[in-house]
């Protein structure tokens, strides 16, 4: 009897683990390059307004860089190769035709982690109104998965350095690949060698009121990162240092990192009275428990290549802040 029981007690176990196992999907990992978009749309579509529509707004100059590149490197295929492989990139766009007008923005649907955003319509109009109207959300959508992305592989190599936690009292996740060229005080200048140049990361605060509300805030934080380079960020002639290029109107955006208010700025910055130049994103943190501002800012040098990568990774390295 003890020996039935046994039996049908194993058999109860084993069927309600086949059961829960039945209950959960498991899915594969997702591949692709960063900022890499695979846009599923039949290919008479993509030669038409529907896809001029779809570049025009994913393939859209990314703000604040030298040259023109590209918010989203896009990949077109038909539907009908979208299978196996195909399907397990992290940011997939699809629009599928003769369905109602809708817009759809799901996660982890063929691997993990994975966006995919569906758009349906029944004509042209209806396809093209669905994306105007929710490209804000898609864009954020897709953004989001690849600075946690970036995230995920910084966080395999990351930089031991106690020292800006320690002085600033922040936490910070940087790559090994980074070195502290610069410690002055409160101020502190990361660098990395890269192609044909280098990425760099500035971190240091500011009094709170350093930076105004309105229409005077730009004006604050271009004399503020002036201030700034002429002090710390020497140029290879004598006299020479950083500032913002005056060819370019700088552009201000509201954000928030560590769920504070944050002032996002983007354009390009040069040496003055020398010929180095290159983008720059820099982010003003309002700390207004220690009444301060935590001003953290990337930039590049890195003549005849593409910046966008490097410019994305320092912005997914600031977000990664913590303020202890």
């Amino acid at each position: 009897m003890k020996k039935l029981l046994l039996i049908m007690l194993s058999l109860v176990l084993f069927t309600s683990c086949g059961d829960e196992s039945k209950s959960k999907r498991i899915v594969s990992s997702s591949s692709g390059n960063i900022n890499s978009l695979s846009v599923v749309i039949d290919n008479d579509f993509w030669a038409s307004r529907i896809g001029d529509e779809v570049r025009e707004v994913f393939a859209a100059e990314v703000v604040g860089l030298p040259q023109q590149e590209p918010l989203f490197t896009i990949r077109q295929m038909p539907p009908i190769v979208f299978s196996d492989f195909a399907t397990k990139n992290r940011t997939i766009l699809k629009i599928e035709r003769d369905k109602p007008a809708d817009t759809k923005i799901l996660k982890d649907v063929y691997a993990k982690p994975q966006t995919v955003v569906v758009i349906s319509g029944n004509s042209a109009k209806e396809i093209i109104g669905e994306i105007n109207e929710n490209a804000k959300d898609i864009i954020s959508a897709f953004k989001q998965t690849e600075i946690k992305q970036r995230q995920r592989l910084t966080k395999k190599s990351l930089h031991k350095d106690k020292s800006i936690e320690e002085t600033l009292g922040i936490s910070i996740e940087f790559p090994s690949a980074y070195r502290v060229a610069k410690q002055d005080g409160k101020f502190f200048w990361l660098r990395r060698d890269i192609k044909n140049g280098d990425a760099n990361l500035i971190i240091y605060e500011m009094p709170l009121a350093a930076i105004s509300e309105g229409e005077n805030a730009i004006n604050d934080i271009i004399k503020m990162r002036d201030s700034i380079g002429k002090v710390h960020i020497p140029g290879p002639l004598d006299g020479s240092y950083m500032i913002t290029e005056e060819a370019y109107t700088p552009f201000l955006n509201q954000t928030m990192i560590d769920n504070k208010p944050t002032f996002e700025t983007k354009s390009t910055w040069e040496v003055k009275d020398a010929f180095m130049a290159g983008p720059f994103i820099n982010y003003a943190i309002k700390d207004q428990v220690n009444n301060r501002l935590i001003v953290l800012e990337g930039f590049v040098f890195a003549p005849s290549t593409s910046k966008r990568d490097y410019i994305f990774e320092l912005e997914a390295i600031i977000r990664s802040l913590k303020v202890k």
